[in-house]
């Protein structure tokens, strides 16, 4: 069911890579409750996905961009404010990858050039993102940046690596541009913190399927869907969430703030 809460806005989503993103179903939602948006992703990432197929589902421009690259996003906003008629009401920030997990590399001995490119990648970027849009002028007062994060940021998950560290810069970022872009256009600025969710990159890291398990026995809610996470974006996105900025906001199903559930007993004492 739609309520057209983002009706009229406008922005830009990154990431969308195939039906199982999270970025896409972002889209598909975003479109269903009356946004407009420029989508964007990697070069490479944009020929191993299914972008084309979401561009036209949803009616909308795809402009290929490195989100490291401060150039490429310079001709992203810009582009995408010409496109979409206006300035930005929105971004959403879908971007992670670690060479090092990608290639297995155990985490005592990383290639520290692979390293600084997951930073790069996973965590810098936002800051590149946030810092272009600044200085094109590119959001409206009162718009609304989010990111996606997960809770090894604050916790060791083993096969998790060196992503860890990347998502507590990209947290960190997200407070301290969180207050300037605050006090600047009062654009608010936050990440969520989502379950283990079975996409095409979650998917590849070792050992998931057995985490993802144990994450729904951990939650009284259970494992929080990408489709459920779509829906959460959106209403960071809307203007019901206005005084809502500098946040890592958990949407797990109560799993970080669980020690031990039944379910989990159960399946320990078998």
């Amino acid at each position: 069911m739609s309520y057209n809460v983002l009706k009229g806005k406008r922005g830009i989503i990154f990431g969308a890579l195939d039906e199982n993103s999270i970025a896409w179903k972002t889209a598909l939602k975003v479109k269903e409750e009356g946004g407009s948006f420029t989508l964007t992703n990697a070069p490479i990432a944009m020929r191993m996905g299914k972008i084309n197929e979401l561009a036209k589902a949803c009616n909308a421009e795809i402009i290929p961009a490195d989100a490291t690259s401060e150039q490429d996003l310079t001709t992203l906003f810009t582009k995408s404010v010409e496109i979409l008629g206006g300035k930005l009401d929105f971004v959403l920030h879908s971007i992670g990858m670690s060479p090092n997990v990608r290639k297995d590399r155990p985490y005592g001995d990383l290639n520290y050039e692979w390293f600084l490119k997951t930073l790069d990648i996973s965590g810098l970027s936002f800051h590149k993102v946030m810092q272009v849009a600044e200085k094109n002028d590119s959001m409206n007062e009162w718009g609304s940046i989010v990111a996606l994060t997960y809770i090894a940021a604050q916790r060791t998950y083993p096969d998790y690596s060196d992503m860890a560290q990347a998502k507590a810069v990209l947290e960190s970022i997200a407070r301290s541009y969180g207050y300037r872009f605050g006090k600047l256009k009062k654009v608010r600025v936050n990440t969520i913190s989502q379950s283990p969710t079975k996409t095409t990159a979650g998917a590849g890291i070792s050992g998931f399927d057995v985490f993802y398990d144990y994450a729904n026995l951990m939650s009284p809610l259970g494992n929080a869907s990408a489709d459920d996470c779509a829906s959460y974006i959106v209403s960071l996105f809307s203007d019901f969430t206005r005084m809502v900025t500098m946040q890592n906001l958990m949407h797990d199903g109560g799993f970080s703030t669980t020690g031990i559930t039944d379910d989990l007993i159960a399946r320990l004492s078998k």
